[in-house]
């Protein structure tokens, strides 16, 4: 695909320019695998800016693997509050229990071993170990995906051309300084090869890009389309029983599994909102309530569906709350839901619920 010669100056200008362009970030001053892997993992899906205060706020807390392996599920959902795709951090935990137990808390050093772990795949482990250990082993994540597709012109979406895309990720690493590498290429995708209007101009790479050489940076990576996503609208309850209100935990089978919300659930043909909450409310956790008013409706959308939650003020009226169809139930005072980790949507229900009580204590003044 590219000469010798072209691999070489590919190599020299991504690092050059890396050198003078790079972005300064925390996880780039250490060399210690488990920081850099918290970071990789935080960084899926998810925008550096976002990154950088969790990330802080991680290690301050749980700075080294034998204590997240020890750390309250609860402390661990808590501190990922707000970053999504919660399953990254249980898959964290869980991987960070199988080192402490297996490898007395020391991270491997081989791709077989890393992708042993829970959570961890070959783009992952092999952005761990070149970082850290300047293993020299190719990365292929979405920036990467969009960089090769351009350069090469793929003349297929790159998720059929997964193969070819690694052997070009292969070819072109710099195996002596394969760190710096693949960092320079992430940071290419995400300052210069970004995925409308890239900056083709200030690009190392101008010179061998297919793509901009034809005029069709545009037009690479191909894409493939998709389907509209499904949306559910569910009703949920904020159940009051004197001055505490209810949540619930949901199962760890679940999507968003150990997050805590407020109980409801998809409202059934020929059913109101309103009937929607009675019923979900008994189904889950076994108790009789009565709507009193509605709270508020919001809009969130996730990866692969978008929902409308309609929220009701509630009164408890009779039973026992007991965990049917969640993991847990309690009953908790306003300023205690800071303590428990909500799913990003439920959070949306705070500043509606915070005015409807000052509404109240106003009230009774």
């Amino acid at each position: 695909m590219w000469t010798p010669e072209q691999q070489q100056r590919l190599r020299h200008r991504l690092l050059d320019w890396y050198g003078q362009q790079g972005r300064d970030l925390p996880w780039r001053h250490t060399r210690d695998p488990y920081a850099i892997w918290v970071s990789e993992i935080m960084l899926q899906q998810t925008q550096v800016t976002t990154v950088l205060p969790y990330f802080q706020r991680w290690l301050e807390q749980l700075p080294h693997i034998q204590d997240l392996a020890v750390a309250a599920p609860a402390q661990v959902l808590k501190l990922w509050e707000g970053l999504g795709y919660y399953r990254r951090a249980r898959y964290l935990q869980q991987a960070a229990q199988q080192l402490v137990a297996e490898r007395q808390g020391v991270f491997p050093t081989t791709l077989e071993e890393a992708m042993g772990l829970p959570g961890i795949g070959r783009t992952t482990a092999a952005g761990i170990l070149s970082a850290a250990f300047d293993r020299p082993l190719p990365i292929l994540d979405g920036n990467v995906k969009r960089i090769l597709a351009r350069l090469g012109a793929l003349p297929v979406p790159p998720r059929r051309a997964t193969r070819q895309l690694w052997q070009w990720s292969e070819t072109l690493l710099d195996r002596q300084h394969p760190r710096d590498f693949n960092q320079a290429l992430m940071d290419l995708g995400a300052l210069i090869c970004r995925p409308r209007q890239p900056h083709c101009r200030e690009c190392p790479w101008q010179e061998d890009c297919t793509a901009y050489n034809h005029r069709q940076q545009d037009h690479y990576p191909m894409s493939e389309p998709t389907p509209p996503r499904p949306h559910k609208t569910i009703a949920v309850a904020v159940v009051w029983q004197g001055e505490q209100l209810l949540i619930d935990q949901r199962l760890e089978s679940s999507m968003l599994g150990g997050l805590w919300e407020f109980p409801g659930g998809k409202i059934e043909e020929g059913e109101t909102a309103a009937e929607c909450v009675v019923r979900e409310v008994k189904e889950e956790i076994g108790i009789d309530v009565v709507v009193e008013s509605a709270l508020t409706t919001i809009d969130h959308a996730y990866s692969h569906f978008t929902i409308t939650l309609i929220a009701f003020i509630c009164r408890y009226v009779a039973g026992e709350a007991r965990a049917l169809q969640c993991s847990d139930v309690r009953w908790i005072y306003p300023s205690q839901l800071s303590e428990y980790a909500f799913p990003s949507a439920n959070q949306k229900l705070f500043p509606a619920l915070y005015e409807w009580l000052n509404t109240q204590s106003s009230s009774t003044s």
